[in-house]
């Protein structure tokens, strides 16, 4: 196929903005760029997609989120509303989880998968609960994904607060799908959809022998993932388990490491800090979720001079990129009370630098995150005409006050197209909201029967 009349925007290290362009795409990869004119000639039979002037860009990717978080979406927790973050668990999400069945967790992943689609994400790292439908499934996650077309790299939360057994079950889960995903990759191309993290919940529902239990089955080529410091409550429990804080608990039961993404952070200390850095241990940012939480701002400024790799996030939230980046712009400002605070450039580290860095990890023959011969063909058209001039120095300053999901018109994902003109190709959206809208009742009432 090759896209024409484009004005490319390659996230490469030069920001190259190149209008009236053309992309070639072959076997699932950018086979050639150049100007539309001398692709068209070069390539004349090739099957056309006329871009229409539209910006041409690497697909989104979101280094944090929960596919099972979707009947949460209109539903009202009974009583007074939670006072902190510790009650939100033990009042919404701990109960929710518990209320999916295996269909529910098959139409949560297909309405955040059509959700992704629609927002340009082409990537996402999910992390998965459903205690009572848990053997399996990472599979029925994984079967979704592979009919969205998207790339997924999946895990199961183990925790202690189901009991020994369940804790055992998922980490046979994980394991179970790590070893399959690592079948798949090993005879991958960049064609490659599916790979794996070994899903933690966070260190105040984890007791040492089930990190230890963990850390023992993780296959060496596999990380964890894992929520940590997110509200102070996980650092006192820490404490009060270990005389050591969180980072430092789980550095000591060896979870850390290059391949592991240690979600939110908020509450972490300089000590933390060091051993995220030296360990190469990979930090997930997700704005809207710490606000909409009230649990704090993340260090993340801090964090990034310390060399530590913090990428972003949407923690459950809509896969809207671009929003994410927006909100992290701004909340940094009002937490600090200062308009210097996070530079539109840091943001773009975060959005476009390091999560293709960590998406890489998990995909390595794809090449995602920047359009060159060669890259992966994870592609989004967006129907934006500036009316400033755009340079590679003030992009990220059009992106942050101009760019808006609605305007994302065309996902592509190794070369296949995934929504071409708004228009959905691989997921059916009339027919998963209907089964998902006669769901949600019945889990909404197993919900109400958990939390009581």
């Amino acid at each position: 196929m090759l896209i024409t009349r484009a004005t490319l925007v390659t996230w490469d290290a030069d920001r190259r903005i190149l209008p009236d362009h053309a992309l070639l795409i072959r076997n699932g990869v950018i086979a050639d760029i150049g100007p539309s004119d001398a692709l068209e000639a070069r390539y004349s039979q090739e099957e056309r997609l006329d871009a229409r002037g539209q910006w041409a860009m690497p697909g989104h990717i979101v280094a944090h989120t929960h596919f099972y978080g979707a009947f949460a979406r209109g539903m009202a927790i009974p009583g007074p509303a939670p006072e902190a973050f510790p009650q939100i668990l033990e009042r919404l999400w701990w109960p929710l989880d518990q209320a999916l069945d295996e269909e529910a967790v098959r139409l949560s992943a297909e309405v955040m998968l059509v959700d992704a689609i629609r927002n340009g994400a082409t990537t996402l790292f999910d992390h998965h609960a459903s205690p009572n439908a848990l053997a399996g499934s990472l599979d029925v996650i994984a079967e979704a994904v592979r009919r969205a077309g998207v790339r997924a790299v999946l895990a199961y939360e183990v925790t202690d607060r189901y009991g020994k057994a369940s804790a055992r079950e998922s980490i046979a889960e994980n394991v179970r799908f790590a070893r399959a995903a690592q079948q798949e990759a090993d005879h991958g191309t960049p064609r490659q959809r599916l790979a794996a993290t070994f899903g933690l919940h966070a260190s105040l529902t984890l007791d040492d022998d089930t990190l230890d239990a963990a850390r023992e089955a993780c296959p060496p080529e596999v990380g964890f993932h894992i929520h940590v410091a997110e509200h102070e409550a996980d650092e006192e429990d820490s404490l009060r388990r270990s005389g050591m804080r969180v980072v430092e608990r789980l550095h000591r039961h060896g979870i850390l490491g290059v391949r592991t993404i240690v979600a939110h952070g908020v509450h972490v200390n300089e000590h933390e800090m060091d051993l995220l850095a030296e360990t190469g241990t990979w930090v997930t940012h997700q704005p809207r979720s710490n606000m909409n939480n009230a649990v704090g701002t993340s260090p993340v400024e801090t964090m990034l001079q310390r060399g530590i790799r913090v990428a972003l996030g949407t923690d459950g939230f809509p896969s809207a990129m671009w929003e994410e980046a927006r909100f992290a712009y701004f909340v940094h400002k009002l937490a600090r009370r200062d308009p210097r605070r996070m530079d539109g450039n840091t943001v773009m580290q975060m959005l476009i630098e390091n999560n293709r860095a960590l998406a890489n990890l998990y995909f390595p023959r794809a090449r995602l995150g920047v359009l060159e011969a060669g890259a992966a063909a994870d592609i989004v058209l967006v129907d934006f005409h500036p009316h400033t001039p755009v340079t590679p120095g003030n992009l990220p300053w059009h992106l942050i006050f101009g760019a808006y999901e609605r305007m994302i018109t065309t996902t592509i994902v190794a070369g296949e197209v995934l929504m071409r003109d708004r228009e959905l190709l691989t997921l059916d959206e009339a027919r998963i909201a209907a089964e998902a809208r006669a769901k949600a009742p019945q889990v909404w009432e197993r919900y109400r029967q958990m939390l009581a």
